[in-house]
C-alpha cells in the first residue's frame, strides 16, 4: 500500500507541479526546453541543475574560449529561460524519483511533482585520489574553465592529464595562451587509440611543434602537493612537476537515480525510439541514454551533437509529438590547424582504408569489409553522405574509395 502525503508534502507538492521537470543544467536540458515549447507554448518547465551555472554551450570550454577572441563569455549561456520561459534552480541535488507519486525529492527535503520527468544527469569525470585544491580540477564545468584560465598564462606550468578530447584539447587551448604545457597520456602515440598510425603521427607532431611537452605511454597514479606546486606520481615511478593540474580522463553516465527508482538500464539508461523509459512518463536523453541508433544499432554516446539533437527531440516527445529519434550524431574535434569530424566506431585495430582528399584524408574503419566507421580528417564533406555510406555501405570496400569529396 502506497504512503499518506503528509499535509507538508501536499501542499509542496501543490505548490511545485510542474508539467516538465528536467533533471539535469546542461547541454540536453536547454534543448529539451526549446523542443517541448516547439510543441506545448504554455506548459510549466522547471530545471533542477546541480551545476553553478544556467544551461551553456559546452564545446566552448575547451574550444573557442581559449582560440577565438571574438567568442566571449557572454555566447556561452543557452538562454534557455527567456527564449523557453522555464525555471531553473542551481545547485540543486535530487536525492529520490517516487515514481508513483510523480514526484522527486531534493537534498533540501523539498519534493516537486512532475506530469513528465526528463534525466538528463549527463556524466561525471573520471578522478583519482589526492589533495583538493582550487589548482587541480577534474574538467568538465563551465566554473572549471574559469579556474582554469585565471590558473594560466604568465608561462605558468599546468600539467594536463589524458590524451582524450578534453585532454588535447585543453593543452592546444593552454599552449596557445602564453602557459607551459606537459601532456601525459597512455598511449604511445597520441591518438593511437582512435586513429591509423599515420594519422596519429600527424596529430602528436602538431603537438610537439606547438611546443607541448610530451610524456607518452605513461599513467599518472597519484597526485601531491609541495609547498605552491603540484608533483604527479607515474606509473614508472617518475615524478612530474608543475604549478596546476587538470584532469581530462573521460566520464561516466550518471545512472544511479535511474537504477534506485528501478529504470532499466544497461549499459545507459534504456529507452525507446522516443527516448522513453520503460516508465512512460519518464525519459532520457544524451550521455546516459541508451538508445536505438537507426544506424550503429542500440548505442550511448556522449558528444556534443548527441546532446542538442536528442534534448530537441526527447522535448517534442514528452510534450506530445509522435515523432521518433532518428539522429546518427558525429563527434569532433579541433586542435591548432587540424579539424576532424566522425561517425561510427573508430578502432585502429580494425582494417582501415584511407582516401586522400585534397589536402586531408578520409578513413573508412572496415569490419567484414564494411565500413562500421568513418573519419574526415580536416575534409569537410557532407555528414549525411557519410550516414548514407554506413547504412548503405558498398559491395567492395575498394568502391569507397572518391567515394566522399569536400562540399
Amino acid at each position: 500500500m502506497a504512503e499518506e502525503l503528509s499535509d507538508i508534502q501536499k501542499m509542496q507538492q501543490a505548490n511545485q507541479a510542474y508539467d516538465y521537470l528536467i533533471i539535469g543544467g546542461g547541454m540536453v536540458a536547454g534543448y529539451a526546453a526549446k523542443g517541448i515549447r516547439e510543441q506545448d507554448d504554455s506548459g510549466r518547465i522547471k530545471i533542477l541543475s546541480n551545476d553553478k551555472d544556467v544551461p551553456y554551450t559546452r564545446p566552448a570550454l575547451t574550444k573557442k574560449l581559449w582560440t577565438d577572441d571574438s567568442f566571449t563569455d557572454d555566447q556561452v549561456p543557452l538562454n534557455t529561460t527567456e527564449e523557453t520561459g522555464a525555471k531553473i534552480q542551481l545547485g540543486a541535488e535530487v536525492t529520490a524519483i517516487q515514481r508513483g507519486r510523480h514526484t522527486v525529492e531534493l537534498a533540501d527535503g523539498s519534493i516537486i511533482g512532475y506530469q513528465k520527468l526528463l534525466l538528463a544527469t549527463g556524466s561525471e569525470p573520471t578522478k583519482i585520489e589526492g589533495p583538493e585544491s582550487e589548482k587541480v580540477i577534474f574538467f568538465r564545468s563551465w566554473e572549471d574553465y574559469r579556474k582554469l584560465r585565471a590558473l594560466s598564462g604568465n608561462k605558468k606550468h599546468v600539467l594536463v592529464v589524458g590524451g582524450g578530447y578534453i585532454g588535447a584539447e585543453l593543452a592546444a587551448g593552454l599552449i596557445q595562451n602564453n602557459t607551459r604545457v606537459t601532456l601525459i597520456y597512455p598511449d604511445e602515440v597520441l591518438g593511437s587509440s582512435q586513429f591509423p598510425e599515420e594519422i596519429a603521427n600527424e596529430y602528436e607532431a602538431a603537438f610537439k611543434e606547438a611546443g607541448v611537452e610530451l610524456v607518452n605511454g605513461k599513467r599518472v597514479e597519484t597526485y601531491r602537493k609541495e609547498d605552491d606546486e603540484f608533483v604527479l606520481t607515474l606509473d614508472d615511478e617518475t615524478e612530474l612537476t608543475g604549478d596546476a593540474v587538470v584532469f581530462g580522463l573521460g566520464v561516466s553516465p550518471r545512472v544511479s537515480l535511474a537504477e534506485e527508482s528501478g529504470l532499466k538500464v544497461e549499459d545507459g539508461v534504456v529507452v525507446d525510439e522516443f527516448l522513453r523509459t520503460d516508465d512512460p512518463d519518464i525519459y532520457a536523453a544524451g550521455d546516459i541514454a541508451f538508445y536505438p541508433d537507426r544506424i550503429l544499432g542500440r548505442n550511448r554516446i556522449e558528444h556534443v551533437d548527441h546532446a542538442r539533437h536528442s534534448g530537441e527531440a526527447v522535448g517534442k516527445a514528452m510534450a506530445g509529438a509522435n515523432e521518433p529519434y532518428t539522429h546518427t550524431p558525429y563527434f569532433y574535434s579541433v586542435v591548432f590547424d587540424i579539424s576532424w569530424k566522425a561517425i561510427g566506431t573508430l578502432d585502429p585495430e580494425m582494417d582501415t582504408l584511407i582516401d586522400e582528399v585534397d589536402d586531408g584524408k578520409v578513413v573508412y574503419y572496415l569490419k567484414d569489409d564494411k565500413p562500421v566507421g568513418i573519419l574526415l580528417w580536416n575534409v569537410e564533406a557532407d555528414l549525411d553522405d557519410v550516414r548514407s555510406i554506413l547504412s548503405d555501405p558498398p559491395t567492395d570496400s575498394s568502391a569507397l574509395k572518391g567515394a566522399l569529396r569536400e562540399k
